[in-house]
């Protein structure tokens, strides 16, 4: 199935009925009064996270979506029947915003949470709400009112803890099949992973966490180079970052390079996500020789000026995973416990989280309209005159 994390649609709510002008008529019962009910209301829209999906792609093919209008009112005081609601379906880290007033109506993070999006109109009132001592035979009603109608946005950002970042073929494929059960493809080229990855790492009993790997970025992503940096996305709801190194890239290249085109790409995104809490992991070590290894990779973190938390890792065989796998999730627990026992910090990172959605989105347009900018430019590069054939006519 095609993974798509974006999509927009339009929804609208069902009108309320009308209210019934109406008056009884029976034989033998003259001036029988006013009998004329109420319509019904119109059903709302609501979008609920269904953790059996993992994708929008339906909403790209039917994008307007339409709840029931509510039944008008009728006679001998009969209620117009209400309009059914519409529950749409979307992945769990779903994120809803109003095109038209780039409002965050909401985000479905939870199994079974549902978030109203249009509602539906109020009913109207038949004419015997309308009688009284002085209007024995009113012949006012009121309509339904109409539906709400909204162009929506919906974002799907993938739940994790913690986040992978590198350039491709740094390893964080083989690295996420090494510590769980998560089976992305691996393989010698660059961008073999095309959308994001969620793998479960299992530390001890009753002790996980969800790591989520993305594709690889290279220079320029911010520019829409490569698979661009959209994907960065769904590390906003991360809380810590691995940034994995191939300490022995193939093509001889720099890993102390390799690191500061992440960096860049990253703070071209999004500052705040550049501020986050990130680890160094130096991968494929054991591509260098045993007597070598430990000065080889000193000397990257050394040529960094690298302050934060180092792990030499090998990812294919495994070697010090299991180190860096248990120092994550301590690190996940102590944080869990400070919002626990502090509400401020609580409030202090779902703030945090806001400015990062609000970064993205922003460097996600800038891409796309770099993007187009480009796409503009090869067309004006085209010249027609490079496809013409020169027509000679020869004398019989």
């Amino acid at each position: 199935m095609k993974f798509v994390d974006e999509a927009t649609i339009i929804v609208e709510a069902g009108k309320g009925g009308h209210g019934c002008l109406s008056f009884r008529r029976e034989k033998y019962v003259p001036k029988g009064g006013p009998d004329g009910g109420d319509g019904g209301d119109g059903g709302s829209v609501y979008l609920e996270a269904d953790d059996s999906l993992n994708t929008l792609i339906d909403y790209r093919f039917q994008r307007k979506h339409k709840a029931q209008n509510g039944e008008p009112g009728s006679g001998r005081n009969c209620t117009g029947t209400k309009g059914e609601d519409r529950v749409l379906p979307v992945p769990v880290g779903t994120t809803v915003v109003d095109m038209d007033t780039h409002e965050v109506l909401g985000d479905l993070t939870r199994a079974g949470q549902r978030l109203k999006v249009a509602q539906g109109g109020f009913h109207g009132l038949g004419n015997t709400r309308f009688k009284s001592s002085v209007n024995r035979a009113p012949r006012q009603t009121t309509k339904g009112s109409e539906g709400e109608l909204r162009n929506l946005r919906l974002e799907l950002k993938v739940l994790a803890d913690v986040g992978l970042l590198g350039l491709p073929n740094a390893g964080k494929s083989t690295f996420i099949r090494s510590v769980s059960a998560a089976t992305p493809k691996v393989a010698d080229y660059p961008f073999t992973t095309l959308v994001p990855n969620l793998g479960v790492v299992s530390v001890q009993a009753h002790q996980s966490f969800v790591i989520a790997d993305i594709p690889g970025l290279i220079e320029g992503a911010a520019e829409g180079a490569g698979l661009g940096i959209r994907f960065l996305k769904h590390l906003v709801r991360t809380r810590l970052l691995l940034h994995l190194v191939d300490v022995a890239p193939y093509d001889g290249s720099s890993p102390v390079d390799a690191v500061k085109v992440i960096v860049r790409e990253l703070e071209k995104f999004s500052e705040t996500l550049a501020g986050r809490e990130r680890w160094l992991v130096l991968n494929k070590v054991d591509m260098v020789p045993e007597e070598d290894r430990e000065a080889h990779c000193q000397a990257i973190v050394d040529e960094l000026g690298w302050q934060g938390p180092v792990f030499r890792i090998s990812a294919l065989t495994g070697e010090g995973t299991k180190p860096l796998t248990q120092a994550v999730m301590r690190w996940i627990e102590e944080r869990a416990e400070e919002e626990a026992e502090n509400p401020e910090i609580a409030e202090r990172e779902a703030a945090i989280r806001r400015q990062m959605d609000e970064e993205a989105r922003a460097g996600i347009e800038e891409e796309k309209l770099a993007r187009r900018a480009a796409r503009e430019q090869d067309d004006d590069d085209f010249d027609d005159d490079d496809y013409d054939v020169e027509v000679v006519y020869a004398p019989d």
